[in-house]
């Protein structure tokens, strides 16, 4: 054994008796392996090294999860002959405290995979799941099983969930019942529920855990995205069953997010890398909401090491998000991880808030919504219990108002949601620090492997409907729910008269209404003749009720000065004859000049049209994507660049090579109302193809989808049959009607409020 490795007998010795001095005091691996497992070592055999124990799916470390490497070569929680260390099988905790109800099979104990099934004594009605299966997380899988029956009573009996006992048989108005965990299960949520008068009971349904139970990704996914939500989602947006209890953040509140990721040595480097991605993927998904959040993110063990300060949102100066980002993803750990002081993250935090409302005044103050989300294991030895700090931010976020009706009131106001990872995890110290009405704050996550994707599924619900242009991100959707997902907007159109077919592309704008080319429609088509394809899951063909073209298109309007087809406003709305059902794979996209592509923008205050087309077409080039059909049910992306300003003379020029044209001047053909695209400089562009025409010319913005233009016309067709991604040549454009040109015809259809029929947009006045 080689002396640089591991220490001798005699050094060992030594080591008992001069602590601190140069003698090698490292741990050795006697006794160390796991039956069924395996481990790893943080700092290899040094002191200070952290050797954690692995084991297969449905089974969990025992007796320790963990061993710490001593400065006297010792391991703590040292292995015993008696006990050694083993995988064991998951257990769930007992489901036989149900009440009035047997449970089969009985057992003394149910471990993973164990199948049980509910049956009610005569007299009693089953409410929640006749059949659980137990889980690889120790946790059962439906709804906690109760056998409950008439009894005048108030509210309806709330059960016993597996593993508990609870004390109270009175469910009436005010009355209460109280929740505690048998043998070694630990509570969590709240341990008290109080029958309220509309019949409910308050807080969720805690559930009792070991200390190897973890919250699945899907289930943090369903908790925090309902909840995340509701913060992100102006109260005008939707219908909220919660409404009684829940606030969401007016159009002139403020929502403050504080996040906090521990560094310590009890939280291993690759978490701490893991939870770095999954922050930038929460600010990604974040900034697809109408809410534009002010951000302080910190990193902590026995410092705490600012990374974003939100007081710089104050400033004028606007913090972009992508600079966020890259902040968050350089951060390195480096030596910072020593100690943990857990309460020293709530008083900067604290601090942060008596800043703002001093910069803001006490009535503004008052609109603050304020989220705090850490990611920790609990593990604090330096600093004292958070608890006392925690209750000052409570203090100042409820106005330190003390009548019960004034508090609950200010509740929806501050939510703080703990991440609780790591391989020992500090439950007690951790549960009394969260808060928040609705669903749960408190989440045991076994690793941080899926949390990542569990922050990108907060979007991923149909709840979310006043929100124009949201929309997932597949870099490549290759099939049609990925597809669907990725463009959600976009519609099929196809027009059979006299025994012919023709097909274009369109963008659904509203749950009525699809937005397409008026060139689509010949003349002597009717509405029986329009077929629009949108798959809603409520019938993938759409009928069509009415169709109207732009009053001012005319395709032969320029014949006579040497146009042989002219395409100025070439822009047609369809009318459905049902509206679309509105989901996560199905939503309108943001057209220009409306509230809502102005919320999608995030322009603050009175926002004007002006505004919102200086944003996005600004540059002399501007990049833009179109959709080209490769299937019927799948749609392919494509790129190409606008020429504006000093650019779009010479962009323009190139139409009087098209067929049918012998004009001299291209403005006569090509008027202010159209974009070009197309050529090889200063990037090649993707041209578009027959079919493609009324498709959407669009421009992505944090993660929602805003409509500039329209496919309408080209000069060349390039096109050869089964071709998808052609480029464009030196002299071929295309021409896409510029939507900021035709609002007026827009508004007339879409705004108009003077109908009962559909929903309108809103419209701005300038």
């Amino acid at each position: 054994m080689g002396f640089a490795v591991h220490c001798s007998w005699l050094a060992a010795l030594l080591c008992l008796h001069f602590f601190g001095g140069q003698v090698c005091c490292n741990c050795t691996e006697e006794n160390m392996e796991i039956e069924g497992g395996h481990y790893t070592l943080t700092k290899q055999l040094q002191k200070g090294s952290l050797l954690i124990y692995h084991c297969p799916e449905g089974y969990y470390p025992y007796p320790a999860k963990t061993r710490l490497c001593q400065h006297d070569s010792r391991w703590v929680k040292a292995p015993k002959t008696f006990n050694p260390q083993r995988c064991r099988v998951v257990e769930c905790p007992d489901p036989t405290v149900m009440e009035y109800g047997e449970v089969s099979p009985p057992q003394e104990k149910y471990f993973v995979n164990n199948e049980t099934t509910y049956e009610c004594y005569s007299g009693y009605t089953m409410r929640g799941s006749a059949r659980r299966v137990c889980l690889p997380n120790a946790k059962w899988s439906g709804s906690t099983p109760i056998c409950g029956r008439e009894s005048g009573h108030n509210c309806a009996d709330p059960g016993i969930p597996a593993g508990a006992s609870r004390a109270g048989n009175i469910f009436g108005i005010d009355e209460t019942v109280k929740y505690s965990c048998n043998s070694n299960l630990f509570l969590v949520g709240s341990s008290e529920r109080v029958c309220l008068e509309n019949g409910q009971w308050s807080n969720k349904e805690p559930a009792c855990y070991y200390k190897h139970t973890y919250d699945t990704s899907l289930e943090v996914s369903q908790e925090f995205g309902s909840s995340i939500r509701d913060r992100l989602t102006p109260s005008e947006s939707l219908n909220d069953p919660l409404s009684v209890k829940m606030i969401r953040i007016s159009k002139n509140g403020t929502l403050n997010i504080y996040i906090a990721v521990d560094i310590s040595e009890s939280i291993e480097e690759e978490d701490v890398e893991k939870a770095k991605k999954a922050i930038i993927t929460l600010i990604r998904k974040i900034s697809s909401f109408t809410v534009n959040p002010n951000y302080e993110i910190a990193f902590f063990s026995s410092e705490f090491y600012e990374v974003v300060n939100i007081l710089d949102f104050f400033n004028e100066q606007q913090v972009e998000r992508s600079t966020i980002i890259n902040i968050v993803d350089n951060f390195k750990i480096d030596q910072k991880n020593t100690g943990t002081d857990l309460d020293l993250v709530f008083k900067n935090f604290l601090d942060k808030m008596a800043f703002i409302k001093q910069r803001v005044g006490t009535e503004k103050f008052k609109e603050h919504h304020h989220v705090i989300i850490l990611f920790t294991d609990g593990a604090y030895n330096m600093g004292g219990s958070p608890v006392p700090t925690v209750t000052r931010i409570k203090n100042m976020v409820y106005m330190n108002q003390t009548g019960e009706q004034e508090t609950q009131s200010r509740e929806a106001y501050l939510d703080i949601y703990i991440f609780a990872t790591g391989n020992n995890i500090f439950d007690e110290d951790l549960q009394p620090l969260v808060t928040g009405l609705g669903p749960k704050h408190y989440f045991r996550i076994k690793a941080f492997d899926d949390l990542q994707e569990t922050f990108d599924e907060i979007i991923d619900e149909k709840e979310v409907k006043g929100l124009c242009g949201l929309h997932k991100e597949y870099k490549k959707a290759t099939t049609s729910q990925e597809a669907r997902y990725n463009y959600p907007w976009w519609a099929s159109i196809i027009i059979q008269n006299d025994g012919v077919s023709r097909k274009c592309l369109g963008s659904l704008v509203n749950p009525y209404f699809v937005l397409t080319a008026a060139h689509c429609f010949k003349f002597g088509d009717e509405q029986k003749h329009v077929k629009v394809q949108i798959d809603d899951g409520q019938g993938r063909e759409k009928k069509v009720i009415n169709f109207r073209l732009h009053p001012k298109y005319n395709i032969t309007a320029k014949k006579d000065k040497g146009v042989l087809e002219f395409y100025d406003y070439d822009v047609a709305l369809i009318q459905l004859e049902e509206y679309v059902q509105i989901s996560s794979s199905v939503r309108p996209i943001c057209i220009p000049c409306t509230q809502e592509t102005s919320d999608a923008l995030q322009l603050v205050g009175v926002s004007t049209c002006k505004q919102q087309e200086e944003l996005l077409l600004k540059n002399e080039i501007e990049r833009v994507s179109f959709l080209t059909k490769k299937t019927e049910r799948v749609v392919v992306e494509k790129d190409a660049h606008v020429k504006l300003g000093g650019l779009r003379d010479n962009c323009i020029k190139h139409a009087l090579t098209a067929p049918n044209i012998t004009a001299t001047d291209p403005k006569v053909a090509v008027t202010d109302n159209f974009l070009c695209t197309g050529g090889l400089t200063p990037f090649r562009d993707h041209l578009s193809c027959k079919g493609d025409s009324g498709g959407a010319v669009f421009k992505d913005y944090e993660q929602r989808t805003i409509q500039v233009g329209l496919v309408s016309w080209g000069t060349k067709n390039l096109c050869q049959l089964g071709s998808i991604n052609v480029e464009s040549d030196q002299t071929s454009r295309d021409f896409h009607i510029n939507l900021f040109r035709v609002v007026d015809f827009l508004k007339e259809i879409l705004g108009d409020d003077t109908q009962n029929v559909y929903s309108t947009l809103e419209f701005l006045k300038d």
